[in-house]
């Protein structure tokens, strides 16, 4: 399982920096004078240019006021479109100013955080999204082969008909939080909202602690119930409590990434050492996997505009983890058939 130690540093390289970079609220482009100009002029008059911002012209255009009733808020479904008029104004000032930027030879800068991109419906961030939910798609397949594979084409132990492959539950319970992670991920490319920013970094991070429990239990082989739980007790406590902290005292950008990196490297560090000890028949797999990762970090290292609007370097990181993801699958297919043959061959 060497493969897995790239991927999950690419998930922590991901986390570090999109905790990093993704919650700035001082950019460059919110700064300018003339977009806050915009703005304030926009929710006044709710016209911009020849456009007229139509959720300006309602009463309760921005927020409805704490104190009333709950048959006045405004409807979930509008809340998580986001449509209101401070984000109507923000978007279309920033395509006004963008335009006008680009007109004087000027290259794109961040608004609120994030690179200016085209709004496709109700997609803030549609290629992202979109790679997200084909993430999503295949850890779906993968997984479902990966079920296939250990319950109707391996041999099964006679006496419980379970599987010979002592990982197979653990595998299953990662394929679920993976899927969750991806599946939140996606959101929040779609609708950056608090509550989608805290189910996405929440997601990443039980799905990265998951992973170190994972990858711990099966470099050190451990088999026996009981030390699986003295194992896993400490990281899950941790885990649970750093989410916690995150959502419900202080989203901590800088805290979490630390506690991101240090989950990744040491994962890291135990799937590379654990391939290079066991000389594991897939280790290639791995190898592969953890070359493609670091090249594919580099993407969110160094950060660009996005293309057209709609392709930056992290939407591209997206693109390098499907591939990825196929190929880490792959290995845990080939893991399965590995420890199954040899504990069929021990038991005859």
């Amino acid at each position: 399982m060497a493969g897995s130690s790239l991927w999950v540093v690419q998930l922590a390289s991901l986390l570090a920096v999109g905790f990093v970079l993704g919650p700035v609220e001082a950019s460059v482009g919110d700064v300018d004078p003339h977009y806050r100009t915009c703005v304030k002029e926009c929710r006044s008059t709710s016209i911009i240019g020849s456009k007229i911002i139509s959720h300006c012209q309602s009463p309760e255009n921005d927020s409805t006021p704490a104190g009333s009733s709950w048959y006045t808020q405004e409807p979930l479904y509008t809340q998580w479109r986001q449509l209101n008029c401070m984000t109507d104004c923000r978007y279309y000032c920033m395509m006004q100013r963008e335009e006008e930027r680009k007109s004087g030879g000027l290259s794109p800068v961040k608004y609120h955080g994030k690179w200016p991109f085209i709004c496709v419906s109700v997609f803030q961030e549609p290629l992202s999204a979109a790679l997200s939910a084909l993430n999503l798609l295949m850890h779906f397949t993968s997984w479902l082969s990966f079920f296939l594979l250990v319950n109707y084409r391996l041999p099964l132990r006679p006496q419980t008909k379970r599987t010979y492959y002592e990982y197979t539950g653990l595998w299953h319970i990662y394929a679920i939080l993976s899927m969750n992670a991806w599946f939140w991920s996606s959101i929040f490319h779609t609708r950056d909202i608090d509550l989608t920013e805290k189910l996405d970094y929440s997601s990443a991070v039980a799905l990265l602690g998951y992973s170190l429990i994972l990858a711990l239990l099966r470099t050190f082989n451990v088999k026996d119930e009981a030390t699986r739980v003295m194992f896993a007790a400490p990281i899950l406590a941790f885990v649970t409590t750093h989410i916690l902290y995150l959502n419900f005292y202080d989203l901590d950008y800088g805290w979490n990434m630390k506690v991101c990196i240090v989950m990744g490297v040491v994962q890291l560090l135990a799937w590379a050492i654990w391939a290079g000890v066991t000389r594991h028949p897939s280790r290639f797999k791995i190898w592969t996997v953890v070359f493609g990762g670091a090249l594919a970090m580099l993407l969110e290292v160094y950060d660009f505009p996005p293309y057209k609007g709609y392709a930056d370097a992290h939407s591209l990181w997206h693109a390098s983890t499907i591939p990825l993801t196929y190929l880490w699958w792959s290995f845990i297919k080939d893991d399965a058939e590995f420890r199954t043959s040899t504990l069929v061959k021990k038991a005859k």
